[in-house]
């Protein structure tokens, strides 16, 4: 399942980003100023300000797609941030619909309407990640392949566009990486033209520096790419903290930050970021759920380990296994490297048997990135470090 769930996500991803152009010559400074702001309050999760803008934005342009567009994506950004809720679901979807209508409007006058073909190919590509996020793979998979169709029209049209280069640097980054890491996929990717990760990340840095609305989200999925994908986790790092540092309080962006300074270190800054995210998440700070909980509690504990300071460690380490309990249906990686951890720790303070017990829990759980070859090993070897 996981498989279909990249799939979809990568092909709805390649029309989900494709903003705003198109409708630029027609939109008035007063519009355009107030769908600029818009889009800055989102990321800055200033969500009922944003509103404010996009509402005023339909009532002088109700034949407009532009402000039922990125009203939508107020749903997209609070569903994308507070993983666990359902509240937004049905209203991000009637808002997709309204961009729809809008848009099929335009199209019917003209078929060749550029704003109103990206706003469409848009409103299916955000909604293709929503449903991969619901695991509804079979519409995930089918809005990716129209909006797909979609991006090519516009590329056609208008090729020299940088907000298109978003789109056309996500097509050609995943359409290679994803069999590349994915073999099983090739077969379901046979319909999709060949990609070109080393043109994407071209594709995509430029969009991020020239695009007039779709520069962040360019540097969203270059961010993505960076750890993900590439593990150039130096890279990640320089293009999170400049997120972080134009909007402190998305979660989203500081998460990936923490996530890159573990990875790159400094281990000391690594540690003050996730205890900072641990500290919002009980101040009940939006868009800090349980799931960005338990991966503060765990990287915390990790930082603690690594710093020889095992007793906090475990202290950390367990209130991750807790969590991970009520969250999980199945153990996750997190759970599994969690026990891990633990095991490794109890091998420290010379607690052979309980560490013992850790591996053997960990070896009934599925295997998570090698866990069944670490857990043998320090059954035979105790772990030093």
């Amino acid at each position: 399942m996981i498989a279909f769930q990249i799939l979809g996500i990568v092909l709805c991803l390649v029309a989900g980003p494709l903003v705003l152009q198109g409708q630029w010559v027609a939109m008035r400074s007063d519009a355009d100023s107030l769908l600029r702001n818009g889009a800055q309050l989102i990321y800055n999760l200033k969500f009922n300000q944003a509103h404010a803008n996009f509402t005023e934005v339909i009532r002088r342009y109700p034949d407009n797609p532009a402000g039922y567009f990125l009203d939508a994506m107020i749903e997209f950004w609070q569903i994308r941030l507070d993983r666990s809720a359902r509240g937004y679901d049905q209203k991000f979807l009637d808002k997709i619909d309204q961009v729809l209508t809008v848009c099929e409007r335009r199209l019917e006058k003209d078929p060749y309407d550029v704003g109103a073909l990206f706003f469409k190919g848009g409103a299916i590509g955000y909604r293709a990640q929503f449903y991969a996020q619901r695991e509804s793979y079979l519409n995930a998979v089918t809005d990716g392949k129209t909006g797909l169709d979609i991006l090519v029209q516009c590329y056609q049209l208008a090729p020299g566009n940088h907000d298109i280069m978003l789109g056309t640097g996500i097509f050609d980054y995943f359409a290679e990486a994803i069999p590349e890491r994915n073999p099983i996929l090739k077969p379901l990717m046979a319909f999709v033209p060949s990609g070109d990760k080393r043109m994407g990340i071209v594709r995509l840095e430029a969009a991020s520096r020239k695009a007039r609305y779709a520069n962040v989200e360019a540097e969203v999925v270059l961010l993505q790419i960076y750890y993900d994908w590439e593990k150039d986790y130096t890279k990640a790092k320089s293009l999170a903290k400049s997120l972080v540092d134009r909007y402190p309080d998305n979660s989203y962006f500081l998460r990936y930050y923490g996530r890159s300074l573990i990875s790159a270190g400094p281990m000391d800054s690594a540690e003050t970021v996730w205890r900072r995210l641990l500290v919002q998440y009980m101040d009940k700070s939006f868009g800090h759920d349980r799931h960005l909980a338990r991966e503060a509690l765990y990287y915390v504990g990790l930082c603690r380990m690594i710093a020889g300071d095992h007793d906090w460690a475990l202290k950390y380490f367990y209130k991750a296994d807790e969590a991970s309990r009520a969250l999980d249906q199945d153990p996750s990686g997190f759970m599994v490297k969690t026990n891990l951890k633990i095991g490794q720790i109890y091998d420290m303070q010379g607690k052979r048997e309980l560490a013992l017990r850790q591996y053997d829990k960990v070896l009934k759980w599925e295997n998570k990135g090698g866990s069944h070859e670490e857990a043998q090993r320090y059954k035979q070897q105790p772990y030093k470090r």
